[in-house]
């Protein structure tokens, strides 16, 4: 078994050398390696199965060198073609060493992997038929002809800004697609209309740079985009307490795929998450340092660690692979589209105050938050989407903070003088106060919310109004 073992190794090592010489000469350096592996990504896994069969069960230097070493010598652009193949090759067998778990079980006929991987470097690398010294063929044997084979490098782009939009037809995400459709972007709203309805981005169908795709996020999806903006995730008590493991799933699974996609396309990774990372706060009001104070096995820490986790993933992505990302923590906004039946408290008591229901108080009715206007929201998240120079997190929410007895009153004042309050026992792990300290955005951004509570309400007052089918000038609770 040693004599064996010492054999393959000395194989290797003609194969090195050989390699060596082909490299030397072609003129190529260490330099060269780091752009073979791009090719060996596309090569995959099966392929690298069949190198470590190619380096340790043939013999090397017959099977693959001789080859290289005698096309090298047929004509320079020939040699072009081989020198990209012999770089993929030593960066294939380095990562395959690495490998032998995978290899051993391998059964490829090593010299047809060979031609494979020539096959497949070639094609990526765009080099003309004239110049491909193995045959591509057909299903049936017959060569392909050169106007036959596939395309490989995409036309250059003159495009506009393609952005995609996860969770697009959502109240937040729905408001983001008009922005970005408004200013000139090419939008790819992606939506499972779990939470989402179509009635938000019906509008927009009809425009030429929107395009809408049903899809859940949790399964993975190729396009083809220059930012993505993840937003998918039910974001309210009400319908993530409804499918808890649904909203798990979505915040690390679809995290995780909606990142594969932005690294395979280079595009820049925006993630919308949450001021539930705080949960509960110790500190107030709460800076971007703050860690929280998350029950991780409650009710709501489906969404509260399923954020934080996302964050996690946008994070390693960032360290690991370089990839370009941004992170949001978005605090309670409120506006039109608002789901009527979300539960989160500004829907709750505008509706019911239009309705002439009785308003909900939770508790004691004193705890605090801190309310948004959506479009204030979305000018801070693309603010943090476009600057280049810094990732966050960044606090994104209106600093003016109210108890919940304050904010019914002023429901009232606005929509409904009339309207009672009712006291209700709280909810499991509600947070007593919650306010964003927006230093970090207004130094680094130059962005702070302009809507006040007040004139926030009003605008939305008046979408609740028609999709509740009140009419104008009839008493509330009237159709």
């Amino acid at each position: 078994m040693a004599a064996e073992q010492g054999q393959q190794k000395r194989g290797w090592e003609r194969a090195v050398a050989k390699f060596a010489d082909c490299f030397t000469q072609q003129g190529l350096t260490a330099a060269d390696l780091p752009a073979a592996i791009g090719i060996y990504e596309v090569v995959g896994l099966v392929m690298a199965a069949g190198f470590w069969s190619l380096c340790y069960a043939v013999q090397p230097s017959q099977t693959v060198a001789r080859p290289l070493v005698q096309a090298a010598a047929k004509s320079q652009r020939a040699a072009a073609m081989h020198a990209v193949y012999a770089r993929a090759m030593v960066q294939a067998t380095a990562t395959v060493r690495r490998m032998s778990w995978l290899g051993r079980s391998s059964g490829a006929d090593p010299a047809r992997l060979t031609v494979s991987l020539a096959e497949s470097v070639c094609l990526r690398n765009a080099i003309k038929p004239a110049t491909f010294p193995f045959k591509l063929k057909r299903k049936g044997g017959s060569e392909l002809t050169g106007d036959e084979r596939p395309a490989v490098k995409a036309k250059p782009r003159a495009e506009k800004n393609r952005v995609l939009v996860t969770g697009g037809a959502g109240f937040v995400g729905s408001h983001l697609c008009d922005f970005l459709v408004a200013r000139g972007d090419h939008v790819i709203c992606l939506d499972n209309f779990f939470t989402g309805s179509k009635d938000n981005i019906a509008h927009l169908l009809d425009r030429d740079n929107f395009e809408l795709i049903r899809h859940d996020v949790v399964e993975p999806i190729l396009l083809e985009v220059d930012q993505i903006y993840h937003l998918a995730c039910p974001a309210s008590p009400v319908h993530y307490k409804y499918n808890p493991i649904k909203t798990i799933k979505t915040s690390f699974i679809g995290t995780m795929n909606m990142l594969g996609l932005a690294k395979r396309c280079r595009a820049r990774f925006l993630i919308s998450s949450t001021s539930e990372v705080y949960g509960d706060p110790l500190q107030h009001p709460q800076t971007e340092e703050y860690w929280g104070n998350v029950n991780p096995i409650g009710e709501r820490s489906c969404y509260d660690e399923g954020k934080r986790a996302a964050e996690c993933l946008a994070m390693d992505y960032h360290r690991e692979h370089g990839q370009e990302v941004r992170i949001v923590r978005i605090f309670n906004t409120y506006g039109p589209r608002m789901a009527l039946d979300d539960g989160r408290v500004v829907s709750n008591f505008v509706s019911q105050a239009l309705k002439n229901e009785p308003l909900t108080l939770f508790g004691d009715g004193k705890q605090t938050r801190s309310f948004q206007y959506v479009s204030d929201l979305i000018e801070g998240m693309t603010r943090v989407m476009d600057n280049d120079d810094h990732i966050g997190p960044f606090n994104v929410g209106n600093p003016g903070e109210f108890t919940m007895i304050e904010l019914a009153e002023m429901v009232k004042k606005v929509v409904n003088p009339k309207a009672e309050l009712v006291w209700v026992e709280n909810t499991a792990d509600d947070p007593s106060r919650r306010r964003p300290d927006i230093t970090k955005a207004k130094t680094m951004l130059g962005w702070e919310p302009k809507v006040p509570l007040q004139e926030g309400l009003l605008k939305m007052v008046d979408d609740f109004k028609k999709r509740l089918k009140i009419e104008e000038g009839t008493s509330y609770g009237q159709k």
